[in-house]
């Protein structure tokens, strides 16, 4: 790995636990300034506190709930103000309903959570990031992403066709912001199966888990602090990777024009300019 840190500002969604909280621990301990956003408070400190009992440094915190946009449009404001740069925007945050569930913005929670809101996070921030990775997965493969109709997954709902398609849309994102942002790397990566939190809520979830090659968080987190640490001419811009890796993903997630036309939906979808 080339060692590009020296004292970088991190903002790592979804750094309560699981992978975020990996790679804030990794990231800290390279030297870089980490900035932990989560949605609980206490789940928060004590996140911030074990990236200080390794690293020695207590990174900034602030709380949103990407399940509401206008804590988005707040934390996008506050994390303005605070700083002048952020030199990697790491879109972890992730969720996964296993109800059709519909947030008071009006969309199905897992296309909202996993990608509306840091689309509209990344657009409000991106004339001050330097680079941007976004945590997508292999569940792509079960995505059936309409952009001219987002909340399709709550009609004969299935949780991991509506978690797939929201994954779908992470990788057709980063591959339209590298096209529309081409001074910003933007790269994807599929983690792995991954022991998380999403487990604990769904007997269901953990039964399925028992039967799958886990990894750790911080085995999964591993493609994430590398994909921030590499120079960008070492990588393909808007690529998705895996196990530090360049991989290709299923033609639904990789189709430009579908790409462009989810640009063009999502920015209506969240009130801002396509």
């Amino acid at each position: 790995m080339e060692d590009l840190t020296g004292r970088r500002l991190v903002v790592v969604t979804g750094a309560s636990s699981g992978i975020g909280l990996a790679a804030a621990v990794d990231l800290a301990c390279r030297g870089d300034q980490v900035v932990l956003v989560g949605r609980d408070p206490a789940r928060l400190q004590a996140a911030a506190e074990r990236v200080r009992e390794y690293s020695g440094e207590r990174p900034e915190l602030f709380r949103a709930d990407f399940a509401v946009l206008d804590d988005v449009r707040r934390l996008a404001e506050r994390l303005r103000a605070a700083y002048d740069r952020i030199d990697v925007l790491a879109n972890n945050a992730g969720a996964i309903a296993l109800q059709p569930l519909t947030t008071v913005d009006g969309f199905e929670l897992s296309i909202q959570a996993n990608h509306l809101a840091p689309f509209l996070l990344t657009n409000l921030l991106a004339d001050r990031v330097g680079r941007l990775v976004v945590t997508a997965s292999g569940a792509h493969r079960s995505g059936r992403l309409d952009p001219d109709d987002l909340n399709a997954p709550l009609r004969r709902y299935r949780p991991m066709v509506a978690y797939g398609t929201s994954k779908q849309a992470n990788i057709l994102f980063t591959a339209e912001a590298a096209r529309r942002w081409p001074g910003i790397p933007a790269h994807c990566f599929h983690p792995g199966v991954v022991r998380t939190r999403f487990a604990n809520d769904s007997r269901l979830v953990a039964l399925g888990m028992r039967f799958l090659p886990l990894r750790s968080p911080e085995k999964g987190a591993e493609t994430l602090v590398w994909l921030a640490n590499q120079a960008p001419a070492r990588l393909v811009d808007g690529g998705y990777y895996h196990n530090r890796r360049l991989r290709r993903p299923l033609r639904k997630a990789s189709d430009p024009q579908l790409a462009a036309r989810l640009w063009t939906a999502s920015a209506k979808a969240v009130g801002i300019a396509g």
